[in-house]
């Protein structure tokens, strides 16, 4: 092949090259910017919560578009159902990531809490009567949770969760469950449970400042009398009974400061209505969703009220369900640093980036296998040449000769800038070059007529560059 054509197809070969190498970066751009994306996009959580008439649906609602409006790591999607037992079976079922629930219902094995939406108190009260009401003397009998036997209870919310439990307080005084009759009537039905006569107590679960507790309260005594609120004597046995309640007090003109309902502190149990997820969401999903809601719950109390009941939950006692580790980690202030938690993947990262450093140096390797055997056919060539300049008979062809090895040196310099050759290759591409130019010296003075001179070795390729 002539020196030029040999230059051309080298060249031809670089820019192949080059292509190569430009997709090559533009896919590793293209994988880095997707992955980059995928990290920074955020967590969406489904929350199943329902119905949509209640407060917790509000304050889900208003939890997930400040969520949204902070642009933060966590976005909240949630998923409406008829109530919390068919949130809890949706997470228990995997259709969700979080669920809105009492505490006291049954939920999956694996459920755990991420927060505390509000504290439920029980109230239970029983009119006083007034003249000409013939239930009068009935309902003045019931002072405490035992006057129950024989008499009849309205419960406010048709769950079935407020019967069953009415049925544990009952069972927790002393009072056997059978002989209390009871009638459930909806939260829309206030009304209907104040013009009831033949209910001698009332029990309501909810927040201390729930609008239907009062409202209750209210109306059951403008048209039954003055309310008398039971206090829950044996509520700190019955929260060590039961795990899933606590032993509380209701302070005195909580409902009511004149006159004062009740009027003064009584002793009750509650309940919490719950934030849960179950054991399997990751701790970074659990930690970063309850920094979130806390760091947004004025923003979220603006919007709805109800959300200033959200606490943390309790981790220093036992509890049922347990808290969830994600959501202790940050409570405890034994959240794991960003070392702790992404070591591995850095010493990973490590050993990737060795394996692509290695995969690099043989795609090099592969790619300039040309220009390595070219180098290698360039040497071979300037030894053929070493054997012609001793054949040669005149100056002009020891000047054509001279001309084919400059044109191999140009090529092999470009290559060597170009990373192509390696430095070892040019060592020995000096050699064979210093044993040609002794060769042409040699020649010229033969042809010259005149005696070889001692001479230092001929030019290196640094030389000549």
């Amino acid at each position: 092949m002539a020196p030029a054509d040999a230059v051309r197809s080298a060249s031809d070969r670089r820019q192949r090259r080059l292509l190569i190498l430009l997709a090559l970066g533009f896919v590793i751009f293209g994988v880095a910017a997707a992955a980059l994306d995928y990290v920074l996009q955020p967590e969406i959580l489904r929350v199943a919560v329902g119905p949509t008439s209640s407060d917790d649906y509000q304050v889900v609602q208003a939890m997930a578009e400040a969520f949204e409006e902070e642009s933060r790591t966590v976005r909240l999607s949630p998923i409406t159902t008829a109530g919390a037992a068919e949130s809890l079976a949706f997470l228990g079922a995997d259709k969700t990531d979080l669920a809105i629930g009492r505490g006291d219902l049954a939920m999956p094995a694996d459920a755990q809490t991420l927060a505390v939406l509000r504290k439920n108190y029980v109230v239970i009260w029983s009119p006083s009567g007034r003249a000409g009401n013939s239930k009068k003397k009935a309902a003045a009998k019931i002072g405490e949770i035992a006057d129950l036997a024989g008499h009849k209870v309205g419960i406010i919310g048709k769950t079935g969760a407020n019967a069953a439990l009415l049925r544990t307080i009952l069972e927790g005084s002393g009072v056997q469950p059978d002989k209390v009759a009871t009638a459930q009537f909806g939260t829309e039905e206030i009304e209907k449970l104040a013009l009831d006569t033949t209910l001698d107590a009332y029990l309501a679960v909810g927040p201390l400042d729930s609008k239907i507790t009062a409202a209750a309260i209210a109306e059951t005594s403008r048209s039954r009398g003055a309310p008398k609120f039971l206090p829950v004597d044996a509520s700190e046995a019955i929260a060590l009974r039961h795990s899933r309640y606590e032993a509380e007090e209701i302070p005195g003109s909580v409902f009511n400061a004149n006159p004062a309902w009740p009027e003064a502190k009584i002793d009750t149990i509650s309940v919490n209505h719950l934030i849960l997820a179950r054991k399997e969401l990751s701790e970074a999903k659990a930690a970063a969703f309850y920094r979130q809601l806390f760091a947004v719950r004025d923003t979220i109390t603006q919007r709805v009220s109800g959300a200033a009941h959200i606490t943390k939950p309790e981790t220093e006692k036992e509890a049922e369900p347990s808290v969830h580790r994600g959501a202790a980690a940050v409570i405890n202030g034994t959240e794991r640093t960003f070392l702790d938690k992404y070591s591995d993947y850095f010493w990973f990262a490590l050993l990737l980036l060795s394996g692509i450093g290695s995969a690099a140096a043989w795609l090099r390797r592969y790619l300039n296998r040309d220009e390595r055997d070219d180098n290698s056919s360039h040497r071979n060539r300037i030894l053929a040449a070493v054997s012609e300049v001793r054949d040669v008979e005149s100056e002009q062809h020891l000047l054509i000769l001279q001309r084919e090895i400059d044109a191999i040196i140009g090529e092999t310099l470009k290559c060597y800038d170009e990373g192509a050759i390696e430095q070892e290759d040019m060592a020995a591409f000096g050699l064979v070059l210093e044993l040609f130019d002794h060769a042409v010296a040699e020649k010229r003075a033969a042809l010259q007529g005149g005696p070889i001179e001692a001479r230092a070795p001929g030019p290196t390729i640094a030389s000549r560059r």
